[in-house]
């Protein structure tokens, strides 16, 4: 039934799910200035947005998608679970709470206040992925 549902919608109503600023008629005079990724890139897009230097801001979104694939290898920690690591709780609320911070800071138009919170949760999300091995040292 799912896939019959999912089928009859893709066929006859493909459009039905995208942006309605799809739709506008497109002006090449004017640049808007709303421009945002979509939602599953706004993380990556806070963090290139935060760091000023071009170069650094390219490396240091590469890096941001990078560092959650080399989380396996860097689990030092013999206890697989975070049941009984209450420090790595703590530094797993923290990742989820500046990983929000950072997707709703890239919404946000470039202004000071926003820059700023930018840029600290940037440095706060590598630094999660800096102390997780550290961690699983200390609490093993």
């Amino acid at each position: 039934i799912m896939m019959t549902m999912l089928f009859i919608i893709m066929s006859f109503t493909p459009n039905i799910f995208n942006d309605p600023e799809n739709f506008s008629k497109a002006n090449p005079l004017v640049t808007p200035q709303h421009i945002k990724p979509e939602w599953y890139f706004l993380f990556a897009y806070g963090i290139l947005r935060s760091i000023p230097n071009k170069l650094g801001g390219t490396v240091a979104l590469v890096l941001s998608v990078t560092v959650l694939f080399t989380m396996p290898f860097t689990h030092t920690s013999h206890m697989r679970s975070m049941t009984f690591r209450p420090l790595m709780q703590l530094m797993f609320w923290t990742l989820v709470a500046t990983f929000i911070t950072i997707t709703w800071a890239a919404t946000k138009p470039v202004e000071p206040p926003f820059t700023t919170i930018g840029q600290v949760t940037a440095i706060l999300y590598f630094t999660f992925f800096i102390m997780n091995p550290l961690l699983g040292w200390l609490e093993n």
